[in-house]
């Protein structure tokens, strides 16, 4: 026993350190990422063989931004309700709040028909998302996601020891269920699959992918991360989350960070069968990165009804306005569920973005099927028609 327990410790500090950056990318390393690709003189910021994201001109200063267009943020959020009780639990910082983490577990279990024990907690969905690449890749295996997907999982995967298939989407920007289904073999150790996706923003057929996760799930565990999963049109009917209440090999993991508007507050959680969650936690403890005032503002962000609603429909709004001005210059882009839209650009995408952040703008580009593209997320009304008009500088 003591010899194995060695050997984990040891894993975990080799994994750990040899993961760096990546790890953590997602939430706050991703300045230090544009710092570091500054000063190599890097084009990509990440760079993958299928998907690259360009290095922007420089780091933005974010206070001063016109239009904070990046990171797929609520501009309308956290609830005030959520933001009261958030102030009020700061007094309570002395004690730790592993009790109200339960209570918020508890609660998250009866919204989601899961047993509390099929409920993970987490500071985010990315850093769940990291946590299980952890644990699944220490001993090496592949992880089978979409060309192109979101890089958390697969990125710390790869620098765990894994690798990574990738499967194209298909031509109307859905996974490919069929391949990747035959892409898995013996090494395969998870299917990852963000629904509604991201960068792409598209959705796949409800129907097809609970059939999916039946069927493959006998084979192999399948993740469904499902981050804007309440902008999309039908909702929470296109959630995977009933699959866990049947115990399925499914994961689900849903974050506080887009529709909530608790991008900073960092609280997120994950579904899955309690034997899997127990040996995730057994390695990374998930809710030990969250504090006591994230609870109660996520308590009170799920109570507040109204103010998800007006949040859905004014994103929406701006999404409909920024796809309406598209159609005008009859530039074709991905279909959106989400809060953000991507579209093609027919210029290098580094050029796009060093004009975007000349006129203290900030949105991302990426390169992927030989193309380079713009990606912004939806602002409030009056940041998406100040993006409009730079684009009508930009784009002549």
């Amino acid at each position: 026993m003591e010899t194995s327990t060695n050997s984990r410790r040891d894993w975990i500090k080799k994994s750990l350190l040899s993961l760096g950056a990546v790890a953590v990318a997602p939430q706050v390393v991703w300045s230090n990422r544009v710092e570091n690709a500054l000063n190599t003189n890097s084009k990509f910021l990440f760079h993958n063989p299928s998907f690259n994201e360009y290095t922007p001109p420089r780091f933005p200063d974010l206070d001063s931004l016109k239009a904070r267009l990046m990171w797929n943020e609520n501009p309308h959020g956290p609830s005030k309700k959520a933001a009261e009780v958030f102030q009020e639990e700061v007094w309570k910082g002395n004690h730790y709040s592993w009790q109200s983490l339960g209570k918020l577990s508890d609660k998250i279990a009866a919204k989601e028909g899961v047993e509390p024990g099929q409920v993970m907690m987490g500071p985010g969905s990315s850093d769940l998302l990291e946590k299980t690449a952890l644990v699944f890749f220490q001993h090496g295996g592949n992880v089978v996601s979409a060309d192109p997907s979101y890089m958390s999982l697969v990125s710390v995967a790869k620098a765990a020891g894994g690798s990574w298939k990738s499967i194209k989407l298909t031509p109307d920007y859905q996974h490919d269920l069929d391949a990747m289904e035959e892409a898995i073999d013996a090494e395969t150790r998870l299917v990852y699959i963000t629904n509604p996706n991201n960068p792409t923003a598209t959705i796949t057929d409800t129907q097809k992918l609970k059939d999916f996760c039946r069927w493959v799930s006998r084979k192999v565990p399948v993740f469904i991360d499902e981050a804007y999963i309440e902008l999309s049109d039908a909702g929470m009917a296109n959630s995977m989350a009933p699959l866990v209440a049947e115990n399925e090999s499914v994961l689900v993991s849903r974050t506080f960070s887009k529709i909530y508007g608790m991008a900073g507050l960092r609280i997120g959680y994950m579904l899955g069968k309690k034997e899997t969650l127990d040996g995730i936690n057994e390695i990374t403890r998930g809710g030990m990165g969250i504090t006591g005032p994230s609870i109660a503002a996520a308590s009170a962000g799920m109570d507040d009804v109204e103010f998800l609603d007006s949040c859905r429909s004014r994103l929406i709004e701006a999404r409909n306005y920024f796809t309406g001005y598209l159609d005008s210059r009859n530039i074709a882009y991905m279909p959106s569920q989400t809060n953000f839209v991507i579209f093609p650009l027919e210029m290098a995408g580094d050029d796009f973005l060093n004009q975007v952040y000349d006129r203290e703008m900030a949105v991302r580009a990426f390169k992927f099927w030989n193309q380079d593209w713009c990606r912004v997320s939806m602002g409030k009304m009056e940041e998406m028609k100040l993006f409009t008009d730079a684009l009508d500088e930009i784009l002549v």
